[in-house]
């Protein structure tokens, strides 16, 4: 599997629509498409118009299964980029009530 970074901008309205569409995700990639994508991490950042965007990282064998993750789940329009290398000066902090939101 390739890496690839997702850019989802203003998807979400709060936080518990995002954690709507996490649990969906999440569920969908690791019941019904786990030789095809893995969900790594995402950050969460508050666009400038007040909604939620993320950046999230998967593992995957292409990009057609992300599409396709993205329709079943029903998630916003996404910017795919494959990541060609990973730099890591630290690891990720943990923070304080992390959510599955947050995975």
């Amino acid at each position: 599997m390739d890496t690839y970074v997702i850019r989802r901008p203003s998807g979400w309205a709060n936080a518990q629509e995002l954690e709507v569409t996490a649990a969906k995700s999440a569920k969908i990639g690791d019941t019904e498409m786990p030789e095809r994508v893995r969900w790594i991490r995402t950050y969460v950042v508050r666009e400038p118009d007040g909604r939620l965007g993320t950046y999230c990282v998967y593992q995957a064998r292409d990009v057609a299964s992300l599409r396709e993750l993205e329709r079943r789940v029903g998630m916003v329009g996404s910017d795919i980029h494959p990541a060609i290398d990973t730099v890591i000066v630290r690891p990720d902090p943990t923070p304080v009530g992390a959510s599955a939101a947050g995975r």
